[in-house]
């Protein structure tokens, strides 16, 4: 099979979803490296490939040039005048589809993730519920390139080098070679979000039992800034709010260099596991068991409720779906057992 020298790649959204692109390409063009690498997504995700070599990346307003199916006909010439010999649907959402039809009418080599929906439907479903782990995303989208002739080892995966800016330099002086943590509390759905009352719980522990730590809030938009705000004035010492601090890129160079990221079932785990950092991904209603774990982080750094007292879990695939009495799953996630993981991972003496 001849291997394609020109590939261009869908994945538009979200997050979490994109950041989780970037280790596989990373090792599609450290395995390749003549293979011309065109990723197609939305522009704010432009800072994640920004540190792998040779990606071009394009970023793409659905809102305003490429709205609608007479966008995504202009954006389907300019991408075709880029002559690729192959095209690696990751999203397969109806914006990508019309691509793909598109490009496959034109006699294009075509590849498109398989989302196992299926098995994910089994795994989330009140009855007959088949618990066992699925393939993760990153092997989703190992398969697609692998399916375009491609050999992709995700353990050859090498966290990503990140250059700092002289304000993140800056920044980080302040904080004196000390232990520096991230917090990212907030997630799309409240099902798989920690109650900000026990963040704040944990933080007044972390301040007792960890006096020497620096904490870093992490959010978006102005909604989610006040209320770390409130959070940061437990101690405004060892305690920073920096939503809205930094540009995209330069929050990316900050996530870089924490000792630990507690992230939900959400993006920042991602963005923080690209860099190496350990993640302590704190679970709701969703599971590990759905793929969506950063990557390289081990299933003890991966928090859950008892399985024996909420069987049903996991509820959903993205926490918008849950069921009667299982809000209850946070008071079975306790600070004292979140404190001890910080402290096994950081290190620090038992309490």
């Amino acid at each position: 099979m001849k291997l394609p020298k020109k590939i261009l790649i869908f994945r538009f959204s979200a997050m979490g979803d994109v950041a989780m692109t970037v280790p596989v390409i990373s090792v599609l063009q450290s395995r390749y490296p003549q293979l011309e690498i065109t990723l197609v997504s939305r522009p704010f995700f432009a800072p994640l490939f920004k540190d792998i070599p040779k990606v071009n990346f394009i970023g793409i307003d659905f809102k305003e040039e490429f709205k609608g199916f007479k966008g995504l006909l202009k954006l389907f010439f300019k991408l075709k005048d880029l002559q690729p010999d192959a095209i690696a649907d990751l999203h397969d959402v109806l914006r990508s589809k019309v691509l793909v039809v598109l490009f496959k009418i034109f006699g294009y080599n075509v590849a498109v993730i398989d989302k196992g929906r299926a098995d994910k439907k089994a795994l989330t479903r009140e009855k007959n519920k088949v618990f066992k782990p699925l393939k993760t995303t990153h092997q989703r989208y190992a398969e697609v390139f692998e399916s375009l002739g491609f050999s992709i080892n995700l353990d050859e995966f090498k966290p990503i080098k990140s250059q700092l800016s002289s304000q993140v330099l800056l920044f980080l002086q302040n904080f004196s070679n000390k232990p520096i943590i991230g917090i990212a509390p907030f997630a799309a759905h409240k099902g798989k979000q920690y109650p900000i009352e026990k963040i704040k719980e944990l933080l007044i522990l972390l301040k007792k039992h960890i006096p020497e730590l620096n904490i870093l809030l992490l959010g978006g938009g102005e909604k989610e800034k006040k209320i770390l705000d409130k959070l940061e004035a437990i101690d405004r010492n060892h305690i920073v709010n920096i939503t809205g601090v930094f540009s995209f890129e330069e929050e990316l160079q900050v996530i870089s260099k924490l000792n630990l990221m507690i992230s939900m079932d959400s993006a920042n785990g991602h963005l923080a596991a690209l860099y190496g950092i350990p993640v302590l991904t704190i679970w709701g209603v969703t599971h590990p068991y759905a793929g969506f774990t950063p990557i390289n982080q081990p299933i003890e750094n991966q928090i859950t409720a008892d399985l024996q007292k909420f069987p049903q879990l996991p509820t959903s695939i993205y926490g918008n779906k849950t069921f009667k009495g299982y809000e209850k799953i946070w008071e079975d996630i306790t600070h004292q057992i979140i404190l001890n993981k910080i402290k096994n991972i950081l290190e620090c003496d038992a309490p």
